[in-house]
């Protein structure tokens, strides 16, 4: 449980496996996460679904009807259910998230890329070393070094010299492991 009372992400996942399969729930994640279901789906007929994945009866927290420019969560909240339970051909629905409009969506997707050393989905991660928002290039910065080739290496060291101090500590890790991953020098 987090300190507000409710129950930490992971343990939703469990539950919601626990209580309807984890191909069905990583199904239905899937659907959220590539607009199979659709907003209006997801806080109509599927929000039984919706109420699995976020352990919540009002996801969001929002009153009916839910305003269309926050449903991007659904499609966070389903990325995330990934980071608790895998099944390969996820990396599909990962490959079409990876293209989201919602940079949080995308800084999901870098998070998995990293934790899961998905190296098939490094190339759809690199239009985010230059965004906007320092927590999104570290976590493009963060996956690359964790499931990146030589020829990516590159591409990370450009930001040695980001504005933002975090990015550059991610940076250094991330060409440390790269390295030692690849086991070679990248100079």
């Amino acid at each position: 449980m987090t300190a507000e009372g409710r129950e930490k992400p992971r343990e939703v996942v469990r539950a919601a496996c626990a209580e309807h399969g984890q191909d069905t729930v990583i199904d239905w994640s899937v659907a959220f996460l590539t607009g199979e279901i659709s907003g209006e789906q997801a806080y109509g007929a599927a929000l039984p679904k919706l109420v699995a994945i976020t352990g919540s009866a009002n996801p969001g927290g929002w009153s009916a009807p839910v305003d269309p420019v926050n449903y991007y969560w659904i499609r966070v909240w389903a990325a995330r259910v990934f980071r608790y339970v895998w099944r390969d051909d996820v990396v599909d629905a990962l490959l079409i998230a990876a293209g989201d409009p919602a940079w949080r969506v995308r800084e999901h997707v870098a998070r998995i890329t990293a934790q899961r050393e998905l190296g098939q989905l490094v190339d759809a991660l690199l239009p985010m070393l230059s965004h906007e928002l320092p927590r999104v290039r570290a976590a493009a910065v963060r996956a690359i070094g964790a499931a990146g080739e030589f020829e990516h290496a590159q591409a990370i060291g450009k930001l040695r010299d980001d504005p933002d101090h975090g990015v550059r500590a991610e940076v250094k890790r991330a060409l440390e492991r790269l390295a030692r991953r690849l086991d070679r020098e990248l100079r």
